[in-house]
């Protein structure tokens, strides 16, 4: 599958302090079953952004107009916890996130996160929570991947760690099956090296008629 290479992303950073914000909350299960990925923007957390008529709830930080939009998501502890479905994932794309920054993640969200273009970043909630204070007026934060830093509007950096190959991913623009067939010659290679040593595994090729 492609998706959009990540290498440096720049823009508002809310915060949404609370710990535990499930993949239910993210996107609820009704809404995957009748409505395809690219349709799920608006119905992203919509329990927290609107009100029981329907209408936007100001007081929630995403629908303030610094932060509708923003590319970065600074998060409480165990974000994406709860059940497995992707779509909690396609949901925040759908509001233009393309990193979130949490102490800890839900497991599943936070590998679901990388096959579809999303970098969860971890770090310790106090450094979370002075990011949020410096972006709190909606001042820019810069994730630089390439560099593996974070930059605050005032200069500050703050490195942050990810595993390699899923770096590698995300740079451009593949998940875990674009990367193996980055190396498709060797596999070929592989195969052909085998098929010549054990010809008993290779099922015979199917016959056209």
């Amino acid at each position: 599958m492609s998706i959009a290479p990540f290498t440096v992303v720049s823009g508002a950073a809310p915060y949404l302090p609370r710990a535990n914000i499930d993949t239910d909350v993210i996107i609820r299960i009704e809404r995957l079953t009748s409505l395809p990925k690219e349709q799920l923007g608006p119905y992203a957390m919509e329990a927290l952004r609107y009100r029981a008529d329907g209408s936007d709830d100001p007081d929630f930080i995403l629908n303030r107009p610094t932060f509708r939009g923003a590319p970065i998501l600074l998060a409480g502890d165990n974000f994406g916890c709860g059940s497995s479905r992707e779509g909690a994932v396609w949901a925040l794309q759908g509001i233009g996130v393309r990193c979130v920054v949490a102490p800890s993640f839900g497991d599943i969200f936070y590998s679901n996160c990388f096959q579809n273009g999303v970098l969860p970043i971890r770090l310790p909630a106090p450094e979370v929570e002075a990011l949020a204070a410096a972006c709190a007026d909606g001042a820019p934060l810069t994730v630089d991947l390439v560099r593996r830093m974070l930059i605050a509007p005032s200069g500050a950096q703050t490195p942050f760690t990810i595993d390699p190959l899923r770096r590698e991913a995300l740079l451009h623009g593949q998940d875990d099956i674009g990367l193996t067939l980055r190396h498709e010659a060797l596999i070929r290679a592989w195969q052909q090296a085998d098929r010549a040593q054990r010809p008993w595994a290779w099922p015979p090729a199917p016959v056209a008629y």
